[in-house]
């Protein structure tokens, strides 16, 4: 503390005495008389410059030799370390130095002069767990991957670098798409550090993608229990997870626990479609077909969909189309102005034969969201009133080009799926599907239950289109009927040579 107190107000002295004799040069005349012993040295200016020089290198000398002599005094009094750090400090500076310069070249990009600056840092510290890390890192960013795990592999060495070796090759392996290797490094990072988040959640993600339900289960618990992750999104992701591990159940033929899982998921989650949708039908095979309409109630009130009214249809699946419309009003009573509900009604009244109340149940969807389901079912709608076949085709053609509706679509990448699941094909995320309209039309198709899913039985083409009239540019409006004379050219060898595309159950 003294020493550098000395130190400071040496520097101070210095620096004044240099002002007070550059205003004693400009005083005078360019020169300086100097007499010392009876003898007058007269300096110009430039050797007066010179001299102060001198002076200044002379004082750091000698503050380098008198802090040498106290080191040495110190060694002679018994601390047997006291002249090797003085000899350390100026190393310590210069590695200090050089390891500030390569995190510069590092932040900047300059993978190859952090590299340089790294190994000079080395040379001076000694301290591997330090330039390790700048020279891992800028190795990769100069694309030398092996050179990079070389330096991760001496970082898994050391205990207090082990979890930095152990990320960065893990990253690595990512990287490479060695997704079995990283799966391992991730567990044994979160062994190390399980309160880190970006490695339970690359654990997580790898897990859900190799189907290890019980162990992304565990980590998903460690991320709630480190306050990782809010408990409502917990609970969320939690049934997502039990839902996929009940689906791994039940392609094991081990029915009974599959069902008990997705009542378990439906329980943590009410309002996940597909849960709700498994644990109505595991009700229905135990015959608590009342359990079944409370959940599926319950989940069509959060979200209308269709995979949701063809499980409820699955509670009597014998039903006539009269007793199954009067049943289904649990579901359309809840949310009538649903979109989903105005489709699922116009469907029920199209197997009922009741067509006028099936286009009333569209209401204005034709006119606001026309996409494919809708189209297709008012082409049954048209054939059900006993349309011509070219209006038909007409609403047919239309459906074939127009929006999908509604898909599983990933939040992430925005991936249309054909159905439900817990991992993204495509970006490969955890729990991002939801069941929205895309933001442009693709080729994916509605799967499953979302066209026409509760039509019992099909509407008889009556008579088949000719070769000339089964191609019909899509119109904006439905085309109206032909002349007499182009109906009257439908022949028997049409029928053979042409497929009937007439029928709504058939359009996918």
């Amino acid at each position: 503390m003294l020493w550098s107190l000395f130190k400071i107000v040496l520097f101070v002295v210095i620096v004044a005495a240099l002002t007070l004799g550059a205003g004693f040069l400009m005083e005078s005349n360019g020169g300086i008389q100097i007499t010392a012993g009876g003898t007058e040295f007269n300096l110009g200016p430039l050797q007066s410059v010179i001299a102060a020089l001198i002076a200044i290198l002379a004082v750091w000398v000698f503050l380098k030799l008198f802090a040498l002599l106290i080191a040495t005094l110190k060694f002679i009094n018994g601390d047997e370390t006291a002249i090797s750090r003085y000899f350390d400090r100026n190393r310590e500076r210069k590695g200090f130095q050089a390891l500030s310069e390569g995190l510069m070249a590092l932040a900047s990009g300059e993978g190859r002069l952090a590299m340089a600056k790294a190994t000079k840092a080395e040379k001076y510290l000694h301290k591997p767990e330090l330039t390790d890390l700048i020279t891992a890192q800028a190795a990769e960013m100069t694309g030398d991957t092996k050179k990079a795990e070389e330096v991760y592999k001496r970082l898994v060495q050391n205990d207090t670098t082990r979890f930095v070796g152990v990320r960065g090759l893990m990253k690595q392996k990512l990287n490479a798409g060695d997704t079995d290797t990283a799966l391992k490094l991730a567990e044994r990072a979160f062994a190390i550090k399980p309160k880190h988040e970006e490695v339970q959640d690359t654990l997580l993600r790898l897990q859900a993608q190799n189907a290890d339900w019980s162990g992304a289960r565990k980590t998903l618990n460690a991320k709630l229990k480190h306050g990782a992750l809010p408990r409502d999104v917990h609970k969320r992701r939690d049934a997502v997870l039990a839902l996929s591990e009940a689906k791994g159940v039940l392609d094991e033929g081990k029915t009974i626990e599959a069902q008990e899982a997705a009542i378990a998921a439906n329980k943590s989650s009410p309002d996940l479609i597909p849960a709700a949708a498994m644990a109505a039908r595991s009700h229905i095979a135990q015959g608590r077909s009342k359990y079944a309409v409370r959940i599926l109630k319950k989940a069509w009130q959060a979200q209308p969909h269709p995979d949701l009214a063809a499980a409820f249809a699955e509670i009597e699946p014998d039903e006539t189309p009269e007793a199954r419309l009067k049943r289904f009003r649990q579901l359309t009573s809840l949310r009538p102005e649903h979109r989903e509900t105005k489709l699922l009604l116009a469907e029920l009244n199209l197997a009922a034969e009741d067509f006028p109340e099936a286009r009333r149940s569209l209401g204005d969807l034709i006119e606001t969201e026309p996409d494919t389901r809708v189209l297709a079912i008012t082409a049954a709608i048209e054939r059900g009133e006993g349309a011509s076949d070219a209006v038909v085709r007409g609403w047919l053609a239309r459906a074939l080009t127009a929006p999908r509706g509604p898909q599983w679509v990933c939040e992430n990448c925005k991936t249309i799926h054909s159905e439900w699941t817990p991992v993204c094909n495509n970006c490969e995320s955890f729990d991002t599907l939801s069941w929205t309209t895309p933001p442009q039309s693709e080729t994916v198709l509605p799967a499953g239950a979302e066209m026409l899913p509760l039509i019992v039985g099909s509407l008889e083409d009556k008579s088949a289109p000719d070769e000339e009239s089964e191609i019909i540019e899509p119109d904006p409006v439905p085309p109206v009927d032909p002349a007499p004379e182009a109906q009257d050219t439908d022949t028997p060898e049409a029928d053979e040579t042409q497929p009937e595309q007439s029928e709504p159950e058939k359009v996918k």
